[in-house]
């Protein structure tokens, strides 16, 4: 402690005597700090923190203190100023102007000291000099003390919103369980609109961890665009508002900064209580692209794309079930066969832009598509058929390791 360290016994009882003249003036250098306070700092005069009730119950506890400190009646104890640092800090006054009103106070007993001892003939230059350093001595305790907890407090309240943010992040990806008035809290607290336009992204994280989009959200804020993110062992995600026409073009280009792994971005959709469907259906566009590479995709495809993501077990037994003739064969004859036929469907049944697409005469897709019918036993003309078919290529295609698996169980068997 400063104020121990600079005053020696002899200097203490010259402080002391001075400070008992100059507690005589206390009630008007109260009412002078508050005045200088509220005239120099517009967050006081404004009340902004606190009422000027407040202020001026705040001044006259430190400062009788700070008098009783001087006096030697009492023993330096920081718990005023540690109490007003915490409590302008869950206040949300800034540190600052915090500092600023402490030196103001304490300027104004320095400035009665000055007066006392420049009085008469005989001025005491001595006195001067040993209530000065008390002073400032005091001033670096009440400071240290007043910021380490302020910042303490801060860092304690953050520590606590943040908690509450990720908490309330989680509800939002996780959905289900949300109400509306839990939707409301959310938006709330995470500034986003309850109704607004929305994509989410999930990225793959290079190790667990690590972010594969670090600093994301402060860039989008940048950006002028709002948005939530949660760190999971794979992935980083993060539900992003497309508040006017340029959002696409922006979250692409940040996106694509320093990409490192895949990246899959969901369709863009209304309402903030469809975020965890969103989430799922980017999750089925990062699952699209093969692992170890880097990319970005995002799911925009059809209804029946969209139905297929949203059922991946039932999916993925409608696969298996009707192409497992195909997926048990050896792996060229699997493959050609398979590329084969989601050639076909790409090139909407024509066998001549089929052949051009896969570099080979029309009478050898001809006789793939009659195997891949034989195989099947299914008809390439039967409407239901190739409605099957379609599903089950969609399927396969969003959630390709299943494809070597064993076929599902069938329960009714």
């Amino acid at each position: 402690m400063h104020y121990r360290t600079v005053l020696r016994e002899g200097s203490a009882a010259v402080v002391a005597e001075l400070a008992v003249e100059v507690e005589k003036l206390l009630p008007g250098v109260i009412e002078t700090t508050v005045e200088q306070i509220r005239a120099e700092m517009p967050v006081y005069h404004d009340a902004q923190f606190v009422t000027l009730a407040e202020l001026r119950t705040s001044v006259r506890n430190n400062l009788e203190y700070v008098m009783r400190t001087l006096r030697g009646t009492e023993e330096p104890d920081l718990a005023q100023a540690r109490a007003t640092g915490r409590a302008r800090a869950l206040q949300g006054a800034p540190l600052p102007e915090l500092l600023r009103a402490y030196r103001i106070g304490l300027t104004e007993v320095w400035n009665r000291f000055v007066d006392l001892t420049s009085a008469g003939e005989q001025q005491d230059l001595r006195g001067l000099v040993a209530a000065t350093s008390a002073i400032w001595a005091l001033i670096d305790d009440y400071a240290e003390a007043l910021t380490t907890t302020y910042r303490d407090t801060t860092a304690e309240v953050m520590l606590a919103h943040q908690s509450r943010r990720s908490a309330l992040i989680e509800a939002l990806f996780a959905g289900g369980t949300a109400t509306e008035g839990t939707l409301w809290d959310i938006a709330r607290v995470l500034e986003l609109s309850l109704d607004g336009t929305y994509v989410v992204v999930a990225a793959e994280t290079p190790r667990v961890g690590q972010e594969p989009l670090p600093q994301i959200e402060n860039r989008l804020r940048d950006r002028h665009h709002a948005s939530a993110w949660r760190l999971t062992p794979d992935l980083q995600v993060g539900v992003v508002s497309m508040r006017d026409q340029s959002a696409s073009q922006v979250i692409i280009e940040l996106l694509r900064e320093n990409q490192t792994g895949r990246i899959g971005v969901s369709p863009v959709f209304t309402g903030l209580g469809n975020t965890s469907r969103a989430l799922h259906l980017a999750r089925v566009a990062l699952s699209s692209m093969m692992p170890g590479t880097k990319g970005m995709v995002q799911f925009n495809e059809s209804p029946l794309a969209g139905l297929v993501a949203s059922a991946p077990e039932a999916s993925v037994q409608l696969a298996h079930h009707v192409l497992r003739p195909i997926l048990d064969l050896p792996g060229d004859d699997r493959n050609v066969l398979l590329l084969t036929l989601r050639a076909w469907f790409e090139c909407q049944g024509s066998t001549k832009l089929t052949s051009e697409r896969m570099f080979c005469h029309p009478n050898t897709i001809r006789h793939r598509l009659k195997r891949i019918s034989e195989e099947l036993g299914r008809s390439l003309t039967d409407p239901a058929d190739i409605a099957e078919l379609g599903a089950a290529l969609r399927a396969l295609h969003m959630f390709p390791d299943t494809s070597h698996l064993p076929a599902p169980r069938d329960p009714l068997r």
